[in-house]
């Protein structure tokens, strides 16, 4: 009984970390196909607002809309209505997202500073990500950091807009763009090594991420493009 004991706890270890690496597996999976869906999602609402000319809805209404679709996510997150939530979320930062996009359009060069927002973003995204997945590197010690400087950020942009300031704007840009890029990091990290096993919530993590990084690499390609 006692030589048949170590071999069994040798078998079982391994077993282990291949369920762990499945579970990981399965949750990236997931997440990168949902994330897929619902950036196409926000894409065809950015582009119905866009052609429709519609009216930004203002900033509470935005941030209760959003802190509001945020809360059903998380109070969802385990049941099929929660993919329903994270539909409803990412189609309506996409419906705000149009009238952004809609007065960057008015610029000159308008159609070139979306365009290269938005190859900024993929490439930062896909090159963040893949560096993530393929080195397995543990970023988990960003996370209060990252909690912090985006608390900080959030609050900095809310006063932008309020005393306006432009300045202190572009500031909060540039902050998030490399606060954005950190969470991409972080958050695909935390799928890998286990710390996130729900799949919508990383889902909404990293649209999140790359709404925020798109809107802050917008705002200062604009004034780049302003000032030349």
């Amino acid at each position: 009984m006692n030589q048949n004991y170590p071999r069994s706890r040798a078998i079982a270890l391994p077993q282990s970390d291949a369920e762990s690496v499945l579970a990981s597996n399965r949750v990236i999976r997931n997440t990168y196909l949902l994330l897929s869906l619902t950036l196409a999602f926000a894409a065809v609402a950015a582009g119905v607002s866009v052609a429709l000319k519609l009216p930004h809805p203002g900033i509470l209404l935005t941030l209760g809309g959003f802190f509001g679709l945020l809360f059903a996510v998380h109070k969802l997150k385990n049941s099929g209505w929660g993919i329903l939530a994270v539909f409803a979320l990412t189609g309506f930062m996409g419906y705000t997202l149009g009238p952004i996009v809609t007065r960057y359009l008015g610029l000159p060069n308008g159609g070139e500073i979306v365009m290269q927002a938005m190859g900024g973003t993929a490439a930062i995204f896909v090159g963040l990500s893949a560096y993530a997945l393929t080195t397995k590197k543990d970023f988990s010690f960003m996370g209060g950091f990252l909690m912090v400087g985006i608390l900080l950020a959030f609050l900095a942009g809310l006063a932008a807009i309020f005393f306006e300031i432009p300045a202190l704007s572009l500031t909060v840009s540039a902050a998030f763009v490399l606060l954005m890029s950190g969470l991409i990091l972080y958050e695909t990290s935390n799928i890998i090594h286990g710390g996130e096993t729900n799949y919508v919530l990383a889902t909404v993590t990293l649209f999140v991420s790359i709404f925020n990084l798109f809107t802050s690499l917008l705002q200062l390609l604009g004034f780049m493009n302003s000032s030349d």
